[in-house]
C-alpha cells in the first residue's frame, strides 16, 4: 500500500462505539430484544455475514437465532418459514440474508416481513417512510455511513455529496437519509457520463458498485471524504471499490476490508433495539 496521506476512517472504532451505546439502550429494556435470521443454503459468505451479525448482538444483550433452510427449499417453504417467525411475537427482528439461490425471489420474501420487524430497512414501506421524512427503519449500510461521518466529524449538512451506485440496498437509501442531512446530493452510477467530472465535485463521495477500483484518484477533489462501500475480490485479494491511489489525493477514507462492513453489522443490531423499544412502547 501506498505511503498514505489520508486519515484511515476505521470501521472497528465506530462499531466499538455504537456497540457500547446499544448495549446500555439494551439495559434499560424490560426484557432482551429477538433477532431472528434466515438464511438460505450453506454460502460460506452469506454464513460469516450471518455468524458476524448474531456475534455482535450477542455481545450487547440481544437474542440471536438463525434459521438455516436447504439449498433446495423452494419458494412456498421459504415464504411460509418466514411467516412464522414473523407473525412470533417474542420476534422484534427479522433479517433474510441476503442474496438468496437464484431459483428464488427475493422482492416477496422482503415483503412479507412485518415493517416494523424489519431490521434490514428493505420493506416498500420502510422506504417510504425514509424519503418521506418519517421514522422507520433504515438500511442498515447507508445508516452505517451517516455514523461514519458523526464519529469522525464529517460534515453533512451543505456538503456536495456523490453516491456511484443506485442500488436498493445502498445507493438510493443513502441519498435519501444524506438528503435528510441537508446535503446536496448527485447519485451517480457507472454509466454515467463523465464520472470522473461528477465525482470531483464531492466533498463526500460514497462508492457503492461493486466494481474494484471504479473511483481513481484523479477523480476526487484534493481533501474530500471517501466512503468505500464496494466489495470485490482480486487476485484473492478483498479489495473495495476505491483505487488505492484515492488515499494520497483524499482527507479521509474508509479502509476494505475494515471500514464500512463493520459499522454495517453494528447497525442490523441497533435498528434491532430500536424495533424492540418501538415495539415494548406501543404494548404499554
Amino acid at each position: 500500500m501506498p505511503d498514505m496521506r489520508a486519515t484511515s476512517l476505521d470501521g472497528r472504532a465506530v462499531a466499538d462505539a455504537i456497540a457500547e451505546r446499544v448495549s446500555a439502550r439494551v439495559a434499560a429494556l424490560p426484557r432482551p430484544p429477538k433477532l431472528v435470521f434466515v438464511r438460505v443454503g450453506e454460502d460460506p459468505a452469506s454464513a460469516s455475514y450471518v455468524r458476524s451479525k448474531q456475534r455482535l448482538a450477542r455481545r450487547v444483550g440481544v437474542e440471536a437465532e438463525t434459521l438455516v433452510l436447504p439449498e433446495e427449499t423452494d419458494q412456498a417453504t421459504l415464504m411460509a418459514s418466514v411467516v412464522a417467525v414473523v407473525e412470533d411475537e417474542g420476534v422484534d427482528g427479522v433479517l433474510v440474508q441476503l442474496p438468496l439461490p437464484a431459483h428464488l425471489d427475493e422482492a416477496p420474501v422482503l415483503e412479507a416481513i412485518d415493517p416494523d420487524k424489519d431490521v434490514d430497512g428493505f420493506h416498500a414501506v420502510n422506504v417510504g417512510r425514509l424519503w418521506s421524512g418519517l421514522p422507520g427503519l433504515v438500511p442498515c449500510t447507508p445508516l452505517g455511513l451517516e455514523a461514519i461521518c458523526d464519529h469522525y466529524g464529517i460534515t453533512l449538512q451543505g456538503q456536495r455529496v456523490v453516491i456511484v451506485g443506485r442500488s436498493n440496498l445502498v445507493g438510493k437509501p443513502a441519498a435519501a437519509l444524506f438528503l435528510r442531512r441537508h446535503a446536496t446530493v448527485t447519485l451517480a452510477h457507472s454509466r454515467t457520463r463523465d464520472l470522473g467530472d461528477v465525482v470531483r465535485e464531492a466533498d463526500v463521495v460514497v462508492a457503492a458498485v461493486g466494481r474494484a477500483g471504479i473511483v481513481q484518484g484523479a477523480m476526487v477533489k484534493p481533501g474530500a471524504a471517501v466512503l468505500d462501500v464496494g466489495m470485490s475480490r482480486v487476485d484473492g485479494k478483498i479489495v473495495g471499490d476505491v483505487a488505492p491511489d484515492v488515499w494520497d489525493v483524499a482527507g479521509a477514507v474508509t479502509p476494505m476490508p475494515g471500514g464500512t462492513g463493520l459499522v454495517t453489522v453494528a447497525m442490523v443490531v441497533q435498528n434491532t433495539v430500536s424495533a424492540a423499544e418501538r415495539r415494548i412502547a406501543a404494548a404499554r
